[in-house]
């Protein structure tokens, strides 16, 4: 029984607040999920940096998505003060009788403070200092050294103020939406791919940070390798110079017909494409979750980040991590801080392909069960 117990009953409106990168929001939705299963009467918002904020829109158990821009800085001294000011007057008119504040952004410290809910709950982090412990009411613990899949480290938020999740509450969710299930439709179409058998595989090996990649030769002989065993790759990346960069090499060193969609698909048609796919393959990134939260089986290649924090969650998978770096994981960007790692330009091609082999032979369809 909790000391400082959050009247459940008395909550009307929950801000969830998780100002980090595409996958950490995804990794966040079993907390709305849970919230609007034990507190059916409380609207639930949510705020996140506006880039990220599809990974929410749709989500049944979300009411509003509120966003920052981090364009906002581009528009001078006055303009972002302008936009920060309506910002705020729209998260004030809401009236949060309870502000879940899920990462260790300072800002979070702030809106709390300025929105002034009865209750607040955020982690419980050494040196943030006397501003930091102030801002709040209730602190969740972190796990220290143990290895803790993120999802659960969101939920220990609520597991501090006495909700506990069940299992089926802790399932991602992410709703792709009638018009990007529509254009994926019509691209795959165009293509003549059939989500059916032979089935086609989902493959997006690339990653904003350079060090989480696999070589460009080796994604290739991937590639030429299940193009050999009669299966058709749909490639896609970001629309971001380095991931097209990634992608060139790979086409290069491949004469295995491709389809390509890379910087072609906004993150809704991303998820319902990995929503038609036999299986996805890529590396520790937004998509290999985007490919969980779809239940599309997946093969997740890892190097200095922890599998057991970010791998592939509640959906049929294999990690391909190294076994002769007992380094890993370092979470550094590349041996060295250098952009590479050894621990996964090392990996072998046979390993990824046997990886995916398997999950192809367990799955002779799309989403069928094991």
């Amino acid at each position: 029984m909790l000391d400082d117990p959050v009247l459940l009953s008395d909550v009307r409106r929950v801000l969830v607040i998780k100002l980090r990168h595409h996958g950490d929001v995804l990794l966040t939705t079993p907390v709305f999920s849970t919230l609007h299963a034990r507190l059916p009467q409380c609207e639930i918002d949510a705020l996140v940096y506006a880039d990220t904020a599809e990974m929410l829109t749709l989500h049944p158990a979300i009411d509003r998505v509120h966003g920052i821009d981090r364009d906002w800085k581009k528009l001078g001294p006055l303009g972002q003060a302008r936009a920060e000011w309506r910002l705020m007057a729209q998260l004030r008119a809401r009236r949060y009788d309870l502000v879940i504040h899920l990462s260790e952004h300072r800002r979070g410290a702030w809106l709390t403070r300025l929105l002034r809910p009865r209750w607040a709950v955020a982690p419980k982090l050494a040196g943030k200092g006397r501003f930091w412990r102030g801002s709040f009411t209730h602190f969740y613990a972190q796990p220290g050294h143990a290895r803790r899949h993120m999802v659960e480290r969101n939920l220990d938020a609520l597991h501090r103020i006495g909700i506990h999740p069940e299992a089926s509450e802790k399932r991602l969710t992410l709703v792709p939406g009638a018009g990007a299930e529509a254009r994926v439709a019509a691209l795959l179409a165009q293509h003549e791919l059939d989500a059916n058998e032979p089935g086609f595989i989902h493959l997006h090996p690339a990653s904003r940070w350079q060090f989480k990649c696999w070589p460009a030769e080796k994604t290739a002989a991937l590639i030429t390798a299940l193009h050999e065993e009669g299966l058709r790759i749909v490639l896609t990346a970001a629309p971001d110079e380095k991931e097209r960069s990634l992608i060139a090499a790979i086409r290069a060193k491949t004469a295995a017909p491709v389809v390509d969609l890379c910087g072609r698909l906004s993150l809704k048609e991303l998820a319902a494409l990995t929503l038609k796919a036999r299986l996805f393959v890529g590396v520790d990134s937004a998509p290999m979750h985007i490919a969980a939260a779809m239940g599309t089986p997946t093969v997740a290649l890892f190097g200095p980040s922890g599998e057991l924090e970010w791998g592939p969650w509640q959906v049929e998978h294999r990690i391909l991590a190294s076994e002769s770096h007992p380094c890993r994981p370092c979470g550094l960007d590349g041996c060295g801080g250098g952009k590479v790692a050894e621990c996964l330009t090392t990996l072998p091609l046979a390993r990824v392909l046997s990886a995916c082999k398997e999950l192809l032979n367990m799955h002779a369809s799309p989403h069928a069960a094991p």
